[in-house]
């Protein structure tokens, strides 16, 4: 008798079960169509028009909130527009969710099975924003996220849902994208394609280049590997040979590194403009990246964004491919949980840094500068008295969107540049207890190497990353990233440097990279003589604590007017404090706070100081070895 009345209630939970379920309103998951009019890109809008299967009742439909590589709950719903749903040509009621702004409720009447949905994405009309929310479309070119543009029905995952996507573009533009096409039809010069049906996994990881202005150049054929690069110009478009043949190097070297690859073809999309929002983005067989119109053909700007497609091309293994669990959600409404960044980012700033060595598209010595930079960056940060590397990566979905004041003392998503450091004394500790038999490239074959696959996701978790690095060479690793990621110490992480025969020092000299940094953003670089980080305006975007501009009262969002009397110039500044070495006179700054005046005196006579790297003839130059192409 107990037995019978157990065996009902269970048959009641699973009867119930399938009742209140997705899978009773249909046996597979349903199917989307998505056509996307993107003609009035120069006017910095795109229409789209969704088919959604649908049944009577309550159709709850997100729009993508968490998107992935943006680390946040970060979806432009603030610019999604004239949102109107109809079916049978009866106008639907919809209402937002008063819980959460990204969820919509729509009524659908008795006896209908498909709803049309019609709604407006308003692209930033000026340069702002960040990611995917970021100014994305000029007069000649545009990116098309289709996150941007969409919906989905609420109870499937994203792997499970069909989309069938179409686009139309401007006349006479060009596109490139990772995203298989079925077919292409033109009109009166108007592009419009039609693409292979997809998950909205791989729509939304699968971005569109296009423009009037757009360049293809081939990397690779087996995988095909290209860059699919729009410009607002066509000079943009004609760097010197030698940077064709530099990412070709990049192709090959990353391929080494990893021993395999997991994307049917690889898609650098590069856009080329003053005008759009300037960042870099992974997907699986694409990136995203964004840099000045000039930024191939000018040499100090080329130099500045060599580690940028590098970086987003190594998320193609690390992150995509290999991806921490907490990160690998069903869809974009389930919260990301980004403790992992470490080494979802950390790792790969390192390997692009190592990869921009390998490829060319930094010389040794440029890139020992560039590292320089990132460890003076980080032993002039005093936050990291409070504020532990983890809580950076915990706390990244609020820092991602910080303010530059109080940078110092706040820090922001320092995993990038912390665990390059940090990341370097791994692959320094395991050179040295391998007696150069191992290195990291090692650790990558192991964790993101062969076979070479198509685009899967393998997930990770901090077990799984200590106990691939044991493999390749015994050590506490447990122990080391335990007090990497909790150590609240005061100045950065040195040892990975010092350990490749190297050591941080300060001189009155800038290096190049030091010099071409100040040129292509447009700062005055005087953080490590009297802690002050300006614009060329004399704007104070940052002052570092315990350092004499902060110790003399000065702080972000003042503006530098006079230097000893004199009025305030980048060259005023760095005169005076060459001047100042070694004197007994006070530094004596102007400056303006909130309308009113002050002059500030310093008590500073060091002269100008810029970090470079100098060899420790003491110990073995391994930090040439790392940067050796293979």
């Amino acid at each position: 008798m107990k037995l019978s009345r157990i065996l009902g209630v269970v048959c009641l939970v699973f009867f119930l079960f399938l009742f209140f379920s997705p899978s009773s309103w249909s046996a597979t998951p349903p199917t989307v169509t998505i056509f996307v009019d993107a003609t009035s890109a120069p006017r910095k809008i795109f229409h789209a028009k969704l088919k959604i299967p649908a049944s009577a009742g309550d159709l709850t439909l997100y729009y993508p909130k968490w998107i992935p590589g943006e680390h946040a709950p970060d979806g432009p719903v603030i610019d999604l527009a004239g949102l109107k749903f109809t079916t049978s040509g009866k106008t639907l009621k919809w209402r937002r969710d008063l819980l959460d702004g990204f969820t919509i409720h729509v009524d659908v009447p008795a006896g209908e099975n498909e709803v049309n949905a019609e709604l407006d994405f308003l692209s930033p009309a000026t340069f702002e924003g960040g990611f995917s929310s970021g100014s994305s479309a000029t007069d000649k070119m545009a990116v098309i996220s289709w996150n941007q543009v969409l919906l989905y029905p609420k109870g499937w995952k994203s792997d499970d849902l069909t989309y069938v996507a179409s686009l139309k573009l401007p006349a006479n533009w060009r596109f490139g994208t990772p995203l298989p096409i079925a077919s292409t039809t033109s009109d009166n010069g108007e592009t419009q394609i039609t693409f292979k049906a997809s998950s909205l996994t791989t729509l939304v990881d699968s971005p569109v280049i296009t423009g009037e202005f757009l360049k293809v150049v081939k990397l690779a054929d087996d995988p095909l590997t290209e860059m699919d690069i729009a410009a607002d110009s066509a000079a943009a478009l004609e760097p010197p040979q030698q940077v064709w043949d530099h990412y070709r190097n990049l192709v090959e070297q990353a391929n080494k590194l990893f021993g395999a690859h997991h994307y049917r073809d690889y898609h650098f999309l590069l856009s080329l403009s003053d005008h759009v929002a300037h960042f870099g983005l992974e997907h699986h067989e694409s990136d995203d990246s964004r840099v000045d119109e000039r930024g191939l053909v000018d040499e100090t700007a080329r130099k500045m964004e060599a580690s940028l497609l590098p970086h987003e091309y190594v998320h193609s293994w690390n992150g995509k491919y290999r991806r921490p669990a907490d990160l690998a959600t069903p869809d974009y409404q389930e919260p990301m949980q980004d403790d992992l960044l470490w080494v979802y980012e950390g790792l790969t700033n390192y390997l692009g840094t190592v990869l921009t060595a390998r490829s060319g598209l930094l010389t040794p010595e440029q890139s020992r500068d560039d590292l320089a930079l990132t460890a003076a960056a980080l032993d002039h940060t005093p936050g990291r008295t409070w504020r532990n590397l983890q809580d950076t990566a915990d706390a990244a979905p609020q820092l991602y969107f910080a303010p530059q004041a109080w940078h110092s003392w706040r820090r922001g998503v320092d995993f990038y540049e912390e665990d390059t450091l940090n990341w370097l004394w791994v692959d320094v500790i395991i050179r040295q207890r391998s007696k150069g038999t191992k290195t990291i490239d090692d650790f990558c074959h192991l964790f993101h190497g062969a076979p070479s696959t198509g685009p899967i996701l393998k997930t990770y978790t901090f077990d799984d990353v200590v106990n691939t690095l044991s493999q390749v060479v015994p050590y506490d690793w447990r122990g080391f990233w335990t007090e990497r990621l909790t150590n609240h110490g005061a100045g950065a992480p040195l040892e990975g440097i010092e350990g490749s025969g190297w050591k941080l020092v300060y001189d009155e000299f800038p290096s190049e990279m030091n010099r071409g940094g100040e040129s292509n953003w447009h700062f005055v670089d005087v953080a490590y003589s009297v802690g002050l980080e300006l614009r060329e305006d004399g704007t104070i975007t940052d002052t570092i604590e315990g350092m004499p501009a902060a110790v003399a009262g000065i702080g972000p969002g003042m503006k530098l007017i006079a230097v000893n009397g004199r009025q305030y110039s980048p060259e005023v500044l760095r005169d005076a404090l060459k001047a100042g070495k070694g004197s007994t006179t006070p530094l004596e700054l102007l400056v303006e706070n909130t309308d009113y005046y002050k002059t500030y005196k310093l008590d500073y006579h060091g002269g100008e100081h810029y970090p470079h790297l100098v060899r420790d003839e003491s110990k073995p130059d391994l930090l040439t070895e790392i940067y050796k192409a293979k």
